[in-house]
Parts: C-alpha cells; structure tokens; sequence
C-alpha cells in the first residue's frame, strides 16, 4: 500500500496538465498490474490559491470560507484523478478520512477534508489509518530547501524536528509549504516518513518503487 499526496499544481498549470496525467495514468496503471495498491490524495494547488486570492480582493476575510474555498478545488481535481482510474477505484472520492472504509479495489482517491486541515494531512491519516510507512509526496520542487549563508540548499534528509523549524508554524489558507505543520506534528507522532520528489519527472516515483532510492527529501 503506498500513499500518494498528489500536489494540484501538477494536475493544473495554466490548463489542465493533460501530458502529465496521461504520463501519471500510464505509471499507477503499470503498478497496479505488479499487486500494488495506492490510496491517491489530490490537493488544489495553484488553482486553490487564485480563488483564495480572488476571494481575498472580493474582501472575504473568514479563513473558514478561504479554506472550504480550496477544499472545494480539492474535490474538483480528485474528480478529475478518480475519472482517470475509475475502473480500479473504490467508488466514492473520500472527503473525511475518519470514516472507516473496507476498499478491496486497487485505488482509493481522497481531497481535502475540513477547514484547518491540508490534503497533507489526508494523507498522513490515511498512512497510519492503513498502515503505510511512509507518505509519498509529489510536488513540483526537486528538495526542501533551506538558507544557508544566504544561498538556498536542497537538502536530502531532515529529522521532523528539523523540518518543523524552518516551516511556518501554523496552518493557514494557502499555505506553500512542502508538507505543512499540522501534517508535520501528526506524522513526527506516529513515525510516519515522508519523502518529497519532483512529480514533472516519474522516474524519481519509479526508483523509490522500486528500489528505495530516495531523489529528493527524506523527511523523518
């Protein structure tokens, strides 16, 4: 069982990023053919963010609203991914990780749940609801970065401890960050690693599949 956090900016860029879900259809399906299963969790990425923004300007100021704004783009981009697999999916797009499901299909799609909580942490939950050891998050940067004598760093390994002091310390609407903080303290809780790759190159997702390499960032 591996879990997936899907960053929404690889699913929309300008437009819809069709050449990367063909590419990232064709790559689940392969996987799926050698008894693997995956639980997908889709976030709202930039998208999400221009509707906060727009809704910002428009002087709508609840971050409860900012919030359900994005979590409603979740929904939308998990549809997308769901069409994409439907014929291997459990039947429904989770919105609340809470509930107890019994999938048998091979994929199980998720988004964004309630106000005060990231895909992120969709994905964390499900990780321990499921048992998987790590949370595989796909994003559109090659490591998690750092200043050092004022240049930045890709680094390749961080204790969670280390992560969390150099992330923002609380969630918020929109919040660019590569694994947010309330994920971050539910993960370091319950052991769960996390490891960012660049999803514009699937190679990477291959090599961690199967081998183990790790070409990005190794947290926890």
């Amino acid at each position: 069982m591996y879990v997936i956090s899907l960053g929404g900016s690889l699913i929309v860029k300008k437009e819809i990023n069709v050449e990367f879900l063909r590419k990232f259809r064709n790559f689940i399906l392969n996987y799926l053919k050698k008894g693997k299963k995956f639980i997908i969790v889709v976030g709202g990425g930039k998208t999400a963010r221009k509707y906060q923004l727009g809704a910002k300007k428009l002087k709508i100021k609840s971050k409860n609203d900012l919030d359900r704004l994005g979590i409603t783009v979740t929904k939308l981009n998990a549809y997308l991914v769901y069409l994409l697999f439907k014929k291997y999916s459990f039947p429904q797009i989770i919105d609340n990780p809470q509930k107890n499901i019994n999938f048998k299909e091979k994929i199980l799609i998720a988004c964004g749940w309630k106000p005060g909580f990231s895909t992120d942490y969709v994905a964390t939950f499900l990780a321990k609801k499921y048992k998987a050891k790590f949370v595989i998050n796909l994003t559109n940067v090659d490591y998690v970065y750092v200043k050092r004598k004022k240049r930045k760093i890709g680094v390749k390994t961080l204790s969670w401890d280390e992560y969390l002091r150099i992330i923002p310390k609380k969630w918020r609407p929109g919040l660019f960050s590569p694994f947010d903080p309330v994920a971050s303290q539910l993960a370091k809780r319950f052991k769960i690693k996390c490891i960012i790759l660049n999803g514009n190159n699937l190679s990477l997702l291959k090599e961690f599949l199967e081998k183990g390499v790790v070409r990005g960032t190794l947290i926890g």
